[in-house]
């Protein structure tokens, strides 16, 4: 099986005023309902996201060393910056173009990766193993830090999400997806699409688009967010899950509300993130005996 991309920006240099790529909203929203996914869009300016990495480092700092494990799942109800983020008018005004004016948050993940590390992502759907449905998904990958092709910059395979796949687990140690998970598909790496972004911007992909990354070689952290974002018809399959209601109104009480940190790893925090990563485990690694996420 194979898939043709169609180009979903125009060239990095034809920017407009602040930086913002003078593409048409419209062209963008288009190449997403057509290949699955659009890039860049932007979010904030460079020092801005720096502003947000200097508070993850030092958060990290206080805590002797980068997040593991758990805690860089659903950050935005441990993490006040990352719930200012999941709420950034400039994210949620483009998501908005494509699921409707409601909208919940039901995941945020940190893909860190270090300098010279060599974690990757497989090629993979995220939709395996979410267990979420319909697919009106979108994902927002914001660059905390620069995002060049040599960092480990996302690749995607335009076109491929039409169809679900069928996936294989290899909890492969370098590997940063929660089961290690790969597509059953013959990759045509010439048909894959590098996404370097920089600083504060975005890009957009469906819950069933094929992607993956390869290792940083840089001396550089590679610093991403991705915040998963569905409307509020959508119900998860697998057990009673939660997300947050970041804009518009939710109609349909599919998910348990969940609420905003008042103080990075407040006590409240710390209890509501216990609750909804429970929930949360228990889909993602059903019928594996794994009860916490892999660092």
């Amino acid at each position: 099986m194979s898939f043709v991309h169609r180009s979903s920006g125009q060239a990095r240099g034809q920017q407009g005023a602040l930086g913002v790529p003078a593409m048409p909203t419209n062209a963008q929203i288009e190449a997403y309902q057509r290949d699955g996914f659009a890039f860049p869009m932007f979010a904030m300016s460079a020092g801005e996201a720096l502003s947000y990495r200097h508070r993850l480092e030092a958060t990290e700092a206080a805590h002797g060393g980068p997040l593991k494990s758990n805690t860089r799942q659903k950050v935005h109800l441990l993490l006040t910056w990352a719930a200012e983020l999941v709420r950034h008018p400039a994210i949620l005004d483009q998501v908005e173009r494509i699921i409707g004016p409601d909208i919940l948050c039901w995941n945020t993940n940190l893909f860190i990766k270090e300098p010279h590390d060599p974690a990757f992502v497989s090629w993979h759907q995220d939709s395996t193993y979410w267990g979420l449905d319909p697919a009106d998904v979108v994902t927002a990958w914001l660059a905390i830090s620069d995002a060049p092709i040599e960092s480990g910059a996302m690749r995607f395979l335009g076109g491929s999400h039409t169809e679900q796949l069928s996936h294989h687990d290899t909890f492969d140690a370098d590997n940063l997806l929660s089961r290690g998970q790969v597509a059953d598909i013959d990759i045509d790496e010439s048909r894959a699409v590098d996404v370097p972004l920089k600083a504060g911007e975005f890009s957009l992909h469906h819950i069933r688009l094929v992607h993956g990354s390869k290792p940083n070689t840089t001396g550089d952290r590679r610093i991403g967010l991705a915040i998963r974002y569905l409307p509020p018809h959508v119900r998860p399959e697998k057990s009673a899950n939660r997300a947050t209601l970041v804009r518009g109104t939710d109609r349909f009480g599919h998910f348990h509300p969940e609420p905003a940190p008042k103080a990075d790893f407040d006590t409240e925090a710390v209890n509501a993130h216990a609750q909804s990563m429970n929930s949360h485990i228990g889909a993602i690694y059903q019928g594996t005996g794994i009860t916490a996420a892999r660092d």
